[in-house]
């Protein structure tokens, strides 16, 4: 039976369109859909009759399970069907049985470095300098564009086998295809790639005449009651339109490909419910080896840049050995005590490398200063899942949203500065353990010598005059070391 917290979920669904996940108790995505009104869609499988009039025992099983669910709202219904698929490849839901041959969406490749540049069909987009245009989703109404593309504009597609003639000149075609019509099937290189200028303009949507023609020719067949050529240019006509309004949505326009920080903020308002858009995001992680070592980074991003000159890096002081929640709660506190005794202005968003462990350890450090912190939130690296620290549901963005593609660069940044801090000081570690081979110094005055020249690299060029400075050491220890740091 549907619970009331169910029921109110989907009262409070959008009418726009989308992508929903059915979930079981677990959490697990038992199914993915699309659809044109979300509300409409989702609320059908909640409907007490929904099961007795479903004919598939399979689809009655899973509303069984259907414990959860959650929906992506996107701008339209051809939106909803490419990210349909992508959810689908990435979850693998039980219930689904399209999209489970792992295929990608069609482009149209060009590559127009080739002498005889072809318009062929592909599903994978390399960095091979050739022009993609797509994806789209229906392929046979890109098919028939391509074929109407051939007709209009006398290129070749993918399974073309053209022939040099003795002048030079180009056969594009084993035979007088009709394909072609009007065309000259006998062509040079150069009035060849005067054709595809002119199909690559057609696929950025620079020639429109060309449908206004298909359009009126439609018409006056129709007019002359020739009905089967009026459906055809119908067909046509709708093909080509289909085609050019998706290849404007999904590659002209950047909002996928690449992202603003100002798109990414909103979304992150969205879904984190916010009262404003996030200027500044601040990330922690804990780095070590095999718990020696161990230290902590925190940098920060303002307007969805990296912020260096706040970056900071921590030594661990409060313990000595391998606990990360505890280390956390180390820094996170010395950082906010730090801002909030200076009165400087916090984070909008404070990240935490890690799981629910990791984000109840800092939100600890909070509670201990009694501040109230901002919003707070792991990053969980497996599934790239936000996880909070209290009883909100975690959220997983899509992969393609610009608002996780800012948050994994703020973590992988947080991650790069913590380990190459670890690096150096193992590093300045390993240099310092030469002197435990030279007689004479014991640990009181090693560590008085590097307190003293601050960095091994200083203490190694030393004059003896200049190791005579350092607390202890007389003319005699002087000169031995000096000797000893100069050994091969």
């Amino acid at each position: 039976m549907i619970s009331s917290t169910l029921k109110e979920k989907v009262r409070r669904l959008p009418s726009g369109p989308g992508v929903y996940l059915m979930k079981d108790r677990f959490g697990g995505v038992l199914y993915v859909g699309k659809a044109k009104s979300l509300k409409k869609r989702v609320s059908t499988y909640f409907q007490p009759s929904r099961k007795q009039a479903i004919a598939q025992p399979k689809v009655v099983a899973m509303i069984d399970l259907i414990h959860d669910f959650d929906i992506i709202q996107v701008r339209s219904e051809q939106e909803a069907l490419l990210l349909e698929g992508k959810l689908i490849k990435q979850y693998k839901p039980k219930y689904n049985t399209d999209f489970t041959d792992n295929k990608q969406f069609l482009l149209v490749r060009v590559d127009v470095s080739n002498e005889l540049p072809r318009f062929r069909l592909t599903r994978n987009k390399l960095e091979d300098g050739a022009r993609y245009f797509g994806p789209f989703a229906h392929s046979g109404l890109l098919r028939k564009t391509l074929a109407e593309m051939r007709t209009r504009f006398g290129i070749l597609l993918g399974d073309a086998k053209p022939k040099k003639l003795e002048d030079g000149r180009w056969r594009l075609y084993d035979d007088a295809r009709a394909e072609i019509y009007g065309q000259t099937e006998d062509v040079t290189t150069e009035e060849y790639h005067e054709r595809v200028t002119a199909g690559l303009a057609f696929l950025e949507g620079k020639t429109r005449e060309w449908v206004k023609d298909i359009e009126a020719e439609m018409q006056q067949a129709a007019a002359d009651q020739r009905f089967e050529k009026a459906a055809h240019l119908r067909d046509v006509m709708f093909a080509l339109k289909k085609t050019l309004r998706q290849q404007r949505r999904f590659v002209r326009e950047p909002r996928l490909a690449m992202p603003g920080a100002d798109e990414a903020a909103d979304i992150l308002k969205k879904v984190l419910g916010m009262k404003r858009r996030p200027r500044t995001l601040e990330c922690f992680d804990i780095s070590h080896i095999s718990g020696s070592f161990v230290v902590a980074s925190m940098v920060r991003f303002a307007d969805g840049k990296p912020d260096k000159a706040n970056y900071r890096r921590y030594r661990i002081k409060s313990f000595v050995g391998n606990d990360d929640f505890r280390a956390m709660e180390e820094v996170v506190g010395r950082r906010y005590r730090r801002l909030y005794e200076e009165e400087k202005e916090f984070p909008d968003i404070v990240v935490i490398d890690g799981g629910v462990g990791q984000v109840h350890a800092a939100m600890k450090a909070f509670l201990v200063l009694g501040i109230e912190p901002p919003m707070l939130f792991g990053l969980a690296k497996r599934e790239e899942t936000i996880v909070f620290g209290d009883d909100r549901e975690s959220i997983n963005l899509p992969d393609y949203s610009p608002a996780l593609h800012l948050l994994q660069r703020l973590r992988d940044e947080a991650h790069r500065f913590a380990n190459s801090f670890n690096a150096e000081l193992r590093s300045k570690k390993i240099r310092e353990s030469v002197l435990d081979e030279f007689e004479g110094l014991g640990p009181v005055r090693r560590e008085a010598l590097m307190e003293h020249f601050r960095s091994f690299e200083k203490l190694r060029n030393a004059s003896v005059e200049e190791l005579q400075g350092a607390p202890g050491i007389g003319p005699k220890l002087a000169a031995q070391l000096h000797d000893f740091l100069r050994k091969d």
